[in-house]
């Protein structure tokens, strides 16, 4: 590294963050890649999990077990359940390339194909993966649009009866969301805030709580339904 002092140069040697450089103080900020020094505990890991397999689809969850009945809906949820253990499991794994404790670290799935496999198949990653986020931007954009269009007719069908058709377009709240997307990316290491993921884990626990609350309102429901009328059909 060259330093101008007036008309002369000096070379300075680069910075190393070591413990043998004397920079014992930086090394303690810093990771074994030269990165920040991680800082996650089990409570932030947990919290992550939970935001990655509890979303807005467990709404739903209860509707699609009771088309599958009592014997395969929890049987393909054990399934689905022990996909996602071996899925985890083996991106654990993927994490570092050759020593588990000091080997390369993979920080993308791309990576870590890149390092496993290699070749043409680092591309198949990429457009899978990057497919796949497309797929969920588009899904998350259309059902957020749906969400708000809903909660606007709620509001007409309080204010002016059932009678009124409350027709709206979900064309501008699909623009609004994806303002919103954008001005949320402009923000620098948006995923590095420390409570991004506690709030998507709140969130995530009251998906679960707004459908076992329905759920087991609908079955007080019906069952109050059925002492009433007893000869009700069942669904």
């Amino acid at each position: 590294m060259a330093v101008g002092n007036g008309g002369a140069k000096k070379v300075v040697a680069p910075m190393e963050v070591s413990v043998e450089a004397g920079n014992a103080g930086d090394a303690a900020w810093m990771d074994d890649d030269g990165r920040p020094r991680r800082s996650g505990t089990f409570w932030t890991a947990s919290a992550h999990i939970i935001t990655a397999v509890i979303g807005s689809g467990v709404l739903s969850l209860a509707w699609a077990i009771a088309q599958l009945g009592w014997v395969a809906g929890p049987a393909v949820m054990l399934l689905f359940a022990a996909v996602i253990y071996y899925t985890s499991t083996l991106l654990a794994e993927c994490y570092r390339t050759g020593d588990p404790a000091t080997g390369k670290r993979n920080y993308t799935y791309m990576d870590a194909v890149r390092s496993n496999l290699g070749g043409p198949k680092v591309i198949f990653c990429g457009v899978i993966q990057y497919a796949n986020l497309v797929g969920v931007a588009i899904g998350y954009t259309i059902a957020s649009s749906i969400s708000m269009r809903a909660i606007r007719r709620a509001d007409c069908f309080h204010a002016n009866g059932h009678a009124d058709p409350c027709k709206s377009s979900s064309n501008p709240y699909m623009i609004l969301f994806g303002l919103v997307q954008i001005v949320f990316s402009q923000i620098p290491d948006f995923d590095q805030i420390w409570w991004l993921s506690i709030v998507a884990a709140v969130m995530s626990f009251t998906y679960s709580g707004i459908g076992l609350s329905l759920g087991i309102t609908q079955t007080i429901c019906m069952s109050s339904e059925l002492q009433t009328y007893p000869f009700l059909p069942s669904y």
